[in-house]
């Protein structure tokens, strides 16, 4: 593989912290030149939340934003694999020209292979251009493995260690490209991911603060609605929201990455979707919507679409047993145990029907608590989110009523995401 790499001393011109220092010295040099595919300004962020209704939580923006699509190098899920992984540099610009902070962004679950970030039409590289960039702050999100421009073969869904390293690689990619675009970075690096990005941006910090401490000055985290007691989700009666596109995709992930799962995809699925499942996701045509509509997976209620598609005994052994296959590969990705150095915020709506606050984020404070940590902190947007998207002000409780389908179907997807990305940001401005 051929990379186009962007030295120390090319980056100079602006204030960087160490630009090698990773135990592979290609992780994070860039494959491609890095291509500045449109600059925001100032009004046109504007004009887009305030047609949204975004301003309130966002705040006018005091900078415009470059969008930076960057191609970088780093490793895959096992030991020995390189790769290499797409996504986005939101750097600011116009009249924004003070050392910025480096936010390091991961995604929420995506089923759509092509997607990059690095599109300013995106909704999620807007929110962020919104809230974090055109405020002041440089952002690198990554497009994960087995997306957009990356060769990998599959992506390792909410596998902890590969998510880490692609978004340690993307801030390190996001500092080769600094003196290329004008970012003006100031050493100081914040990770933040929403949903399965929570997972992810927290790993990466964990991973950060743990092996690279003298690469990155870690200055804070926030964790946003992340699935951190994968072990623990396990057990939860009741489907989640959404089952059919999410444990799909760990399951088949983590036997490409683990291998010993199951020992045959019809003992966890059943027809005709154990003949497709393991290479459905991420589709390069299909999208959530499309998914159900098309009949690929099955739509209904949560236990309706769970029993539809997995094989009974297989969801059973897995609520039940300490040594069944499936548990055990969760405890290996769950994130609990570690003790941060920085600030650290954990944020989720208690209504959340596909990531619950009351599996993952009270579960990942009272262990952080139980080591007595004095910093981090855990925010509850519910009332605010009922405020705001709840008829009546509150959350509709008839679940027979359109009202709740609808509140409730874009919870996690839609109304969360601003109110914990307002209080990332909170954090960040203590920082920065």
């Amino acid at each position: 593989m051929k990379y186009f790499r962007l030295t120390c001393v090319a980056a100079a011109a602006v204030l960087l912290v160490a630009c090698g220092g990773s135990d592979d010295p290609d992780r994070g040099s860039l494959i491609d030149p890095p291509a500045v595919m449109t600059t925001l300004t100032a009004a046109q962020i504007d004009a887009g939340t305030s047609s949204s209704g975004l301003q309130a939580i966002t705040g006018k923006a005091k900078c415009d934003v470059k969008v930076v699509a960057l191609n970088y190098a780093t490793l895959g899920a096992k030991a020995g694999e390189n790769t290499n992984a797409s996504g986005v540099m939101l750097v600011p610009a116009g009249s924004c020209s003070t050392a910025a902070p480096l936010i390091a962004y991961a995604k929420g679950t995506d089923v759509q292979k092509p997607r990059t970030l690095a599109n300013p039409q995106d909704s999620e590289t807007f929110l962020l251009a919104a809230m974090y960039a055109a405020q002041g702050y440089a952002v690198v999100a990554t497009d994960y493995l087995g997306f957009a421009k990356s060769g990998y073969s599959y992506h390792p869904y909410l596998h902890a260690d590969s998510e880490a390293t692609t978004v340690i690689d993307s801030v390190r990619a996001a500092r080769n490209a600094a003196g290329t675009v004008g970012a003006n970075l100031s050493g100081k690096v914040m990770f933040t991911g929403y949903s399965q990005g929570g997972h992810s941006s927290m790993a990466a910090h964990r991973a950060a603060e743990r092996d690279y401490g003298s690469e990155f000055n870690v200055v804070a985290g926030a964790h946003l609605a992340g699935p951190y007691n994968l072990s623990g989700s396990l057990r939860i009666p009741d489907a989640i929201a959404g089952v059919q596109f999410f444990v799909p995709y760990l399951v088949t992930a983590w036997q490409k990455v683990y291998g010993d799962v199951y020992t045959d995809v019809k003992q966890v699925f059943k027809a005709p979707y154990s003949g497709y499942i393991e290479n459905l996701l991420p589709n390069p045509t299909l999208n959530f919507t499309t998914l159900l509509t098309s009949g690929t997976l099955p739509a209904g209620t949560p236990n309706q679409a769970r029993a539809a598609l997995f094989q009974p005994e297989f969801i059973t052994g897995s609520q039940t047993s300490t040594t069944h296959p499936l548990f055990l590969t969760a405890k290996k990705n769950d994130l609990l145990g570690w003790s941060p150095k920085a600030r650290v915020l954990l944020c989720g709506g208690a209504g959340d029907p596909t990531v619950p606050p009351a599996i993952h984020q009270r579960v990942m404070k009272a262990d952080f608590d139980s080591r007595g940590l004095t910093n981090v902190t855990s925010v509850d947007v519910d009332a605010a989110i009922q405020a705001t998207f709840g008829p009546g002000g509150q959350a509709p409780t008839d679940p027979a009523s359109a009202a709740f389908a609808t509140y409730y179907g874009a919870y996690h997807g839609t109304y969360e995401p601003p109110f914990c990305h307002a209080q990332a940001r909170a954090v960040f401005e203590m920082v920065k």
